[in-house]
């Protein structure tokens, strides 16, 4: 798992919990309220039951936005179809779900050769051991706390036993967390050693997005320097 650098905080809303109808705007509203990415949840249907959006709607919002960073959340079957696509549009980082994938290695490979940063996503019942065998090929891993493409569940505070193994194991890694996280939740997600933190209706919802954003991240840097101190 590529970087010899500390990781440090970075806080996403979910787009997908956001007005589509006016998607850009929603977007900037988030940037302009502290944001440091924008975590685009793609799914088709087939590996989870709800469809969203695809590089259409990414390459329509990049030149609205041109130096944010686009997190890429792939929850679809056959993830490799859409490398070149997503890198055309303007994607910076093509998370993929373990649990669709044949070859790692090979997906891991296209996804660097195409100038984007490399996400690979473990559903709640995946144990982080499946991914160990290739940790020197991500950039991210991304541990989900809901079951992904179902709305309304409740976050799932057992997986943070996996951001633990992983941040004791892996010190420099980027580690995502998505699904249910918030206010009620941050210390948790925070103390566990997550350092990407994806928030949707917690944030999207707010009166002012803005407070939500700097509470998420004054929890997860507080948690940073604390485990700093504590080396």
């Amino acid at each position: 798992m590529s970087g010899h650098t500390l990781p440090c905080c970075k806080i996403g809303p979910s787009i997908l919990c956001a007005d589509l109808s006016c998607l850009a705007d929603e977007c900037r509203k988030m940037i302009h309220s502290g944001a440091d990415y924008l975590h685009l949840d793609v799914m088709d249907g087939n590996f989870v039951p709800n469809l969203t959006f695809g590089h259409p709607v990414v390459k329509c919002l990049r030149p609205k936005m041109p130096d944010i960073y686009f997190d890429m959340h792939m929850m679809v079957q056959n993830p490799e179809k859409w490398v070149e696509s997503m890198a055309d549009a303007g994607a910076n980082q093509y998370t993929f779900h373990v649990e669709a994938c044949e070859d790692i290695p090979a997906l891991c490979r296209k996804i660097q050769e195409s100038g984007m940063r490399v996400g690979v996503g473990l559903k709640p019942g995946t144990p982080v051991e499946t991914i160990l065998p290739y940790s020197d090929l991500f950039d991210v891993v991304l541990i989900m706390t809901v079951e992904p493409g179902f709305g309304g569940q409740s976050f799932m505070e057992d997986m943070m036993s996996k951001v633990q193994y992983l941040r004791t194991n892996f010190p420099y890694l980027d580690i995502e967390v998505d699904g249910g996280v918030g206010p009620n939740n941050i210390d948790v997600v925070a103390e566990a050693g997550a350092n990407m933190i994806v928030s949707g209706t917690a944030i999207t919802g707010a009166s002012d997005p803005s407070q939500v954003i700097a509470l998420l991240r004054n929890s997860v840097e507080n948690a940073i320097q604390k485990s700093q101190l504590e080396r």
